[in-house]
């Protein structure tokens, strides 16, 4: 979708320093080349050089006309979402990203096709019918250029659905339709957290948890106020980077200045973390944050030996004893790249069950639903593999040695920050006594333990 007239405010605002937007084939073409989906086997110097790694989703993308920026591009589930915010200055030298509003608007819109798309990624014709009609639904939800309501999934697909505008003065953009019933609001915490763990003395393990909170609220009126409360235990590291969805009304200011950036110190606000809003009619997330928690999880360690034509592995996971012992799933995934199919394997688990997927060369460790008394399960092996072929597995960082455990789990009712919704602390001015449902989870996302007899990637935190 391209619109001249954002086309036009761009060169009058940019200036000497404005690049104009190429053709739509030429665009993806340098899109393509430019995240690396394209002639990656080349090396070249301005895309791939060590200096320049990208820590978010924008991206500089060279075309004939000069580089294009800011291009803002992600891969979810198989597509390419991309757009190309306005910048409201000129571009040389580049403003910070956190001045360019069109960034995240241009974020927000993004996000709400790929909620509308990603339902129905593994139906292809409901997807290719979907994206079909994201013509129709931009038309409504970004008619000059500027996004006006980011939920595509409130949109009508077909013009003659098209509902006027609310008559209600009072009724936001983004409540697209009043509900009608009994209320009732459901709230989910969902924290994920990442981890890489390399158990070497000279490199320093790292962790992240990052969350989300989920909010669908059916209360009837063309604008309920609806006041919810994030809580704290008394020890409970503090939120940062607090991202709130705009239908929140006012917020403390101290709750958005916690930084991840900053080392923490004793003035740090740490809630409770008050949030007056006006929901959407849909599910939306009401607010992001992130969080500095002391420890992961589960502590591993995994050592992979190559000994003639076997390798040698142990797996030792060690649950920390502030988690909660109740996942509704906790397995170890084992890959081995570049060796083709697993023609034999002994081994010993001390606890659970171990799957063998011999022609994708993995080993799938069942834990299950809890950790023993001990808390620490062990696994040790023996694995011989047959001639490699072109539909085995493979890997470039993965290889030699360089190995991991992949853990995948989920812990339902439990955070890791311990953060949690007070169900009596939500305030809903309505009339009628409404149900509230509040739920949260620990997820694994991305969390490797990596093979410590064997070098491996390094993540560190930026110097400054």
């Amino acid at each position: 979708r391209r619109y001249p007239t954002v086309e036009v405010r761009a060169e009058t605002l940019n200036g000497s320093t404005h690049v104009p937007v190429p053709s739509d084939s030429a665009f993806l073409k340098a899109l393509l080349f430019e995240l690396r989906l394209i002639d990656d086997h080349i090396f070249v110097e301005h895309r791939d050089t060590c200096t320049r790694i990208n820590h978010s989703s924008v991206y500089s993308v060279r075309t004939e006309g000069g580089d294009l920026w800011p291009v803002l591009a992600f891969r979810k589930s198989g597509l390419i979402y991309a757009c190309l915010p306005l910048v409201e200055e000129t571009l040389e030298p580049r403003p910070p990203l956190l001045t360019v509003s069109g960034l995240s608007q241009g974020l927000a819109l993004l996000l709400g096709i790929v909620d509308y798309i990603s339902p129905s990624r593994r139906n292809e014709a409901e997807m290719s019918a979907k994206i079909g009609q994201l013509r129709n639904l931009l038309i409504q939800a970004c008619p000059l250029g500027t996004p006006l309501n980011t939920n595509i999934r409130s949109l009508n697909s077909s013009f003659d659905d098209i509902q006027e505008m609310p008559t209600d003065e009072n009724q936001p953009a983004w409540r697209s339709n009043t509900y009608k019933g009994k209320p009732q609001v459901n709230v989910c915490i969902t924290e994920k957290v990442k981890c890489m763990q390399y158990d070497k003395r000279d490199v320093v393990d790292v962790w992240q948890v990052y969350g989300a909170v989920n909010c669908k609220c059916d209360i009837e009126g063309s604008a309920p106020n609806v006041t919810l409360s994030l809580n704290l235990p008394t020890n409970g590291p503090p939120l940062q980077d607090i991202v709130v969805h705009h239908c929140v009304t006012s917020i403390d200011p101290a709750m958005l200045m916690s930084s991840s950036a900053e080392p923490l110190d004793d003035s740090v606000y740490n809630g409770p973390y008050k949030f007056p809003f006006i929901p959407p009619s849909d599910s939306f997330n009401l607010c992001y944050y992130t969080s500095q928690v002391p420890v992961p999880p589960i502590l591993g360690c995994y050592q992979l030996i190559e000994e003639g034509s076997l390798l040698k592995i142990t797996v030792n996971l060690k649950l920390h004893e502030s988690i909660k012992n109740s996942f509704e799933y906790c397995e170890a995934r084992i890959p081995f790249f570049n060796r083709g199919p697993i023609a034999q394997l002994e081994y010993k688990v001390s606890y659970g069950q171990l799957d063998l997927l011999r022609e994708k060369s993995l080993l799938v460790w069942v834990i299950g639903q809890k950790f023993p008394k001990s808390l620490e399960v062990s696994l040790t092996g023996t694995v011989s593999f047959g001639t490699a072929g072109k539909e085995h597995p493979t890997d470039y960082v993965c290889t030699g040695n360089t190995a991991y455990v992949k853990l995948y789990f989920r812990i339902p009712d439990f955070t890791l920050t311990g953060c949690y919704v007070d169900q009596h602390s939500i305030q809903i001015f309505v009339p009628g006594k409404p149900k509230i449902t509040a739920s949260r989870e620990l997820v694994s996302s991305d969390y490797y333990i990596w093979n410590s007899k064997a070098p491996a990637p390094m993540v560190y935190k930026t110097l400054f």
